[in-house]
């Protein structure tokens, strides 16, 4: 069975330009994520897919893989569900582990436990997630309490906020239902740091304190 690891990467990235490939830190998000990669055995393949020049050149930095997406699959005007189809369609593999370099730290090990827990039953697929504890507000109205019974934050039952980490699927579920999640999805879960994911610029800048501080400075958090 083939594993092929995904990274996917446009270069007309919005709210923070260029995140995938501007210097971060020592490095870019695009190089720590590939590196972190290598260190995963289960894994065959590494493919950067991206309409990004500059992408396409870490990728070769770094000897792996490299899909050059149609331009339409990386504009603004595709919806994620055709993109999904692209993707899958453009991977030769059996099981795709898809992982975006906004979500740097998720680790090496968790690549394999997730691997190794992959159930192989049809249309299966694992997807990392984030313990969600937050007091939730929609339409005038609490969503996950009761303003007379107000709960400490720490009590609250376990809601599942998905970040993408890391979503591991077969090829063919991944085209048949054009979603990165499949229908009898598994959830598992990761630390708030390796959960991280990087959408503004606020993120970037805390991303990069916490590279300084576990990567380069060996701390712990």
């Amino acid at each position: 069975m083939k594993i092929t690891a995904v990274i996917p990467v446009r270069k007309g990235s919005e709210r923070v330009k260029d995140k995938c490939t501007r210097r971060f830190a020592d490095t870019t998000l695009l190089d720590f994520k590939i590196q972190a990669l290598k260190l995963v055995p289960e894994i065959d393949e590494i493919i950067v897919n991206t309409d990004s020049p500059d992408a396409i050149a870490i990728a070769k930095k770094n000897s792996v893989s490299f899909h050059e997406r149609d331009p339409y699959y990386a504009s603004s005007e595709c919806p994620a569900n055709d993109y999904f189809y692209y993707l899958g369609k453009s991977t030769e593999s059996d099981l795709v582990a898809y992982t975006p370099v906004t979500a740097p730290f998720i680790r090496p090990e968790t690549f394999s436990e997730c691997i190794k827990a992959y159930s192989h039953e049809p249309d299966s697929s694992i997807v990392t997630a984030s313990i969600l504890k937050h007091f939730l507000w929609k339409d005038g109205k609490p969503l996950n309490f009761e303003l007379d019974k107000h709960p400490r934050s720490q009590d609250f039952n376990n809601i599942s906020a998905i970040n993408f980490g890391l979503c591991l699927i077969p090829r063919s579920t991944l085209i048949t239902y054009k979603s990165i999640i499949g229908p009898k999805p598994s959830v598992h879960f990761v630390s708030d740091v390796e959960g991280l994911d990087i959408d503004t610029s606020l993120d970037f800048f805390l991303a990069e304190q916490i590279y300084y501080k576990t990567v380069l400075e060996k701390q712990e958090i």
